[in-house]
C-alpha cells in the first residue's frame, strides 16, 4: 500500500513547480531513486518485520526494486534488550522474538552501505475496539456502504488511531487515521469513506484497529493527503518520515485489535 503511494507521491508531485512568473517542467524518470524503509512492532507474538526497498521512475512498471545486504536491529530501549532481523527473503528483514510492550519505545537502526538509517516509536496504550457498524449513504444514483468503528476514547489523553480496512480477505489500499483532537472522551463511531464501488451488501469487512504515536500520525495524515483514492489533493511534497538519514517510509511500535463483520 505504502510503496504505490510513495510512487505517486514522489513523481505525480514533481510533475509541476508553479512560481507566479513561469512554469517549469521536470522528466519524471530523471527523478533519483530514494531509500524506503518500513517497520512495524505490535504488542501481538508473531513476525516482526521491516521492509526495505527503492523508489522507482513514473514510468516504470509497479514493481519497486528491494535492497538487501542491510544490518537491521530493533532495540526495546526500556528494557535494554537489542534484536536482529535476518533477511529472510531480498529487502524483508524479519524476527519472531518481539512482543511489543505498552510505554516502550522501540528503536529501529538500520545500516547499509555505511549510512546508518535511525527511527523511534514509542507504543501507546490500548483502546478498546467495541465493535463494527455500517453507515449506508445514498445519493446520485449510488450507494455508498462505509464502516464505522465504535470504541470510548479515553478522556484527558492525546491518542491516535489507525484503521487498516480489508474486504473479502483483500486488504484496500486506502489510508484512515484520525486523532481525538475534536473527540477526547467522546464515544467515537466514525465513518471510514470509501468509493461507493469498494463495498456491497454481504461483503466480508474486517478493520485493524491500531492504536499509534503522534509521529506516526503525522506521517500516515500526509500521506491520506497524497492518496488519489482517499479524494483528497495532492500536496507537492513527501510525508514527514520519522526515519533519520534521508530515507522515506515510517516506523511504528503500535498496539492492535481486529474486529469482523458483514456489510448490511
Amino acid at each position: 500500500m505504502q510503496q504505490s503511494i510513495i510512487k505517486y507521491t514522489l513523481l505525480i508531485a514533481l510533475t509541476t513547480l508553479v512560481a507566479c512568473t513561469k512554469v517549469i517542467d521536470i522528466n519524471l524518470n530523471d527523478a533519483a531513486p530514494q531509500l524506503v524503509i518500513q517497520g512495524n512492532v505490535t504488542n501481538q507474538a508473531g513476525i516482526t518485520t521491516v521492509s526495505i526497498s527503492k523508489t522507482i521512475n513514473y514510468a516504470q512498471d509497479n514493481v519497486f526494486p528491494t535492497v538487501s545486504g542491510a544490518v537491521v536491529t530493533i532495540k526495546d530501549s526500556t528494557s535494554g534488550i537489542t534484536t536482529p532481523l535476518l533477511e529472510v527473503t531480498p529487502g524483508t528483514y524479519q524476527t519472531s522474538t518481539i512482543v511489543g510492550t505498552v510505554g516502550h519505545t522501540y528503536l529501529l537502526n538500520v545500516l547499509l552501505n555505511g549510512t546508518t538509517y535511525k527511527a523511534s516509536s514509542t507504543m501507546p496504550s490500548p483502546v478498546t475496539f467495541d465493535s463494527i457498524t455500517f453507515q449506508v449513504n445514498s445519493g446520485f444514483g449510488q450507494t455508498q456502504i462505509n464502516p464505522m468503528p465504535n470504541f470510548q476514547d479515553p478522556a484527558g489523553i492525546s491518542n491516535s488511531y489507525q484503521f487498516v480496512q480489508t474486504i473479502n480477505s483483500k486488504v484496500t489500499k486506502k489510508v484512515f487515521v484520525f486523532n481525538d483532537r475534536l473527540s477526547d472522551g467522546k464515544y467515537i463511531q466514525r465513518q471510514l469513506f470509501n468509493d461507493s464501488a469498494y463495498i456491497q451488501p454481504k461483503d466480508t469487512i474486517q478493520l485493524e484497529m491500531r492504536c499509534i504515536d503522534n509521529n506516526v500520525f503525522e506521517y500516515f495524515k500526509q500521506l491520506s493527503g497524497l492518496d488519489p483514492t482517499n479524494g483528497q489533493p495532492t500536496a507537492p511534497t513527501n510525508p514527514v518520515s520519522n526515519i533519520s538519514g534521508g530515507a522515506l517510509g515510517y516506523f511504528s511500535a503500535h498496539t492492535t485489535q481486529k474486529k469482523k463483520a458483514i456489510a448490511q
